[in-house]
């Protein structure tokens, strides 16, 4: 019975790894200005793309989704000088389509700009900046003795903290089991 219970546990505690490892790094859809039809000149600076992008958490694999009026509107990914100038002539990509999806594959700035004349220079622009992924490399090893200039320290008996912690870990086995 003990061996099922430390196995159920075991099995409990990778689905939980496994959850978490997955739910951090899921990628996301994100709707441009958070509702349709916000790909549009901002009728004030309060509504700007730009003050919503700098609240909005972007990470590589996330897909921008920008709706509009393929009619009347374009978006054009371009450079930072052309985002600057409203320069519509040399974009690096250019959508027309109405429903726009941009994936963001890499860490950085990402400028985005109205393609119908007079529009960028009305505030019909976006910078979205994608954070860099984190990296994790699990438990960091102890620094060498050798990186430390203060006295050494005389060992003691670690009997009584050892317990402590195996108590800590039996629990924490015991509790996953329960679920």
């Amino acid at each position: 019975m003990a061996g099922f219970s430390s196995s159920r546990a075991l099995s409990s505690s990778s689905l939980l790894l496994i959850f978490f490892l997955f739910s951090f790094s899921e990628a996301r859809e994100i709707l441009v200005g958070g509702k349709t039809g916000s790909w549009a000149i901002p009728s004030s600076e309060s509504q700007s793309l730009n003050k919503w992008a700098e609240s909005t958490r972007f990470r590589v694999g996330d897909t921008l989704v920008l709706k509009y009026d393929s009619a009347k509107d374009s978006v054009l990914r371009v450079t930072k000088e052309d985002y600057a100038n409203c320069n519509v002539s040399n974009p690096i990509e250019q959508h027309k389509d109405g429903e726009t999806k941009l994936h963001l594959d890499q860490p950085g700035p990402f400028y985005f700009i109205s393609g119908t004349k007079g529009h960028c220079e009305k505030g019909q622009k976006v910078i979205v900046v994608v954070m860099t992924p984190r990296k994790h490399y699990g438990i960091s090893p102890a620094p060498s003795p050798a990186e430390f200039d203060g006295p050494a320290v005389a060992p003691t008996s670690s009997a009584t903290s050892l317990q402590g912690g195996l108590l800590v870990v039996a629990f924490g086995i015991f509790a996953l089991g329960l679920f």
